[in-house]
């Protein structure tokens, strides 16, 4: 009578968009190599995303969430364990047990691993938002970075990277992007959204 549970996929499943190692990639072979056109004027690339997961801060926003799902995982394993060794007694004690006495214990049982499978799922949903918050936090302060890059660029047209299959990097600003948002931020505090406190503080509760 284990309970599922979503922390066990670990941490790569909430971060896939912007922290997957490059460790964990396939080796792919080598592209042949593109004689690129002329560059055009006033047409420039950025890849957003690209520029926040390399970043200083984007990497330590990676790091950050690890850390806070391994105390997630913490919290969670006493009582699932908890859970499996009750289940499996009542298991090896159902031949001794009466029918009612059995029924009211895994009643007992079953109440337990839906609010621990509820607390699960308020827990996943806590470390996404933290991330979400965290990114968009990045996002803020790579916005005017780009900003001025595109006037410096005297760019009349910015296209993200990310709806292009190939074009002359003479026209892409992600690196000096990167570098401008390295300036401006590396690390901020991250702290694990708790959606529960916030339910309970909203209006009518």
């Amino acid at each position: 009578m284990k309970s599922k549970m979503f922390l066990a996929r670990g941490a790569v499943a909430l971060t896939a968009l912007l922290f997957v190692s490059a460790a964990s990639a396939q080796p792919a072979a080598a592209p042949a190599p593109v004689t690129n056109g002329p560059p055009i004027t006033g047409v420039c690339l950025v890849s957003v995303n690209q520029a926040i997961s390399t970043s200083t801060a984007g990497k330590y926003v990676g790091t950050r969430m690890q850390q806070i799902v391994q105390q997630v995982k913490a919290e969670l394993q006493p009582e699932e364990t908890s859970i499996t060794t009750d289940g499996r007694a009542l298991d090896a004690a159902r031949p001794t047990l009466a029918p009612a006495a059995f029924d009211q214990r895994a009643t007992a049982l079953r109440a337990r691993i839906e609010a621990l499978q509820q607390k699960e799922e308020l827990r996943q949903k806590e470390v996404q938002a933290t991330e979400q918050k965290s990114v968009n936090r990045i996002a803020q302060e790579l916005d005017p970075v780009v900003r001025s890059l595109y006037q410096q660029n005297r760019c009349s047209l910015l296209i993200d990277k990310g709806s292009v299959l190939m074009a002359n990097p003479a026209m892409d600003i992600t690196t000096a992007a990167i570098t401008g948002l390295n300036a401006r931020i590396q690390q901020f505090p991250i702290e694990r959204e708790h959606l529960d406190t916030a339910a309970s503080a909203a209006p009518g509760r």
